[in-house]
């Protein structure tokens, strides 16, 4: 279609611009009305030829193109939106999660809150993961679990499990298999929401002496959370 429209247009072009060749041409004078017509389409045709002949070959081509075959629109498909991870501070919730494993990382985080939380609750649990991990974070701390969890200093550690001079072994199974998957999660990237940025933590019944010029952010269980 847009072939045609460029040949008609090009060829009105041509008789309005070239009326003088109309001009020229003789009309028959006879009364069969078809030679008459017949003379007129051979003119017509033979401006049209003309004017095609003035357009480059790689337009008219493009013009074929466009009409034998219309461009398709590729559809894009959307991104996949991932649902955020949910996490419920609950024994049901740990226990029906995969049993967890890892590396040395996961094994100094699961040992912290095996000995030092496993007699909290699970909220209690996570909380003093969060310590731990947000430790990590601070560039007042050693920059991996491992170094947090065994960083001593002050004259003792910083996590009493680590220089008390008592076996490590582990004695309650299900108690530290539900420390590692607690391990696993916040080391997955489970959100930190129960300690407000908490880095230290102590039991209700101690009162050490930083814990006058820290902030407490949170009661939870038998440990009081603080950050500076």
């Amino acid at each position: 279609m847009r072939l045609l429209q460029s040949w008609t247009a090009a060829a009105a072009a041509s008789l309005v611009l070239g009326g003088a060749a109309f001009a020229d041409v003789t009309v028959s004078q006879s009364n069969d009305p078809t030679a008459s017509l017949g003379g007129r389409m051979t003119s017509l045709l033979g401006v049209e030829r003309t004017a095609l002949d003035q357009v480059a070959p790689m337009r008219l081509a493009a013009l074929a193109d466009g009409v034998a075959t219309p461009r398709k629109v590729k559809k894009t498909a959307l991104p996949e939106i991932s649902e955020p991870k949910l996490i419920r501070y609950d024994s049901s919730f740990v226990d029906t999660a995969p049993t967890a494993s890892g590396d040395a990382q996961w094994q100094c985080l699961t040992n912290a809150l095996y000995h030092e939380a496993r007699g909290e609750t699970i909220k209690g649990q996570f909380a003093v993961a969060e310590v731990i991990l947000n430790r990590v974070d601070s560039p007042a701390y050693p920059r991996s679990v491992c170094g947090v969890v065994n960083q001593g200093g002050g004259g003792g550690c910083q996590f009493s499990f680590t220089c008390d001079g008592k076996s490590d072994r582990v004695s309650e199974k299900a108690a530290w298999t539900r420390a590692g998957k607690i391990a696993r999660l916040m080391l997955d990237g489970a959100p930190r929401a129960l300690t407000q940025g908490a880095t230290h933590f102590h039991t209700v019944g101690v009162r050490p002496s930083w814990s006058r010029s820290f902030a407490r952010t949170a009661a939870i269980g038998a440990h009081l959370f603080y950050r500076p």
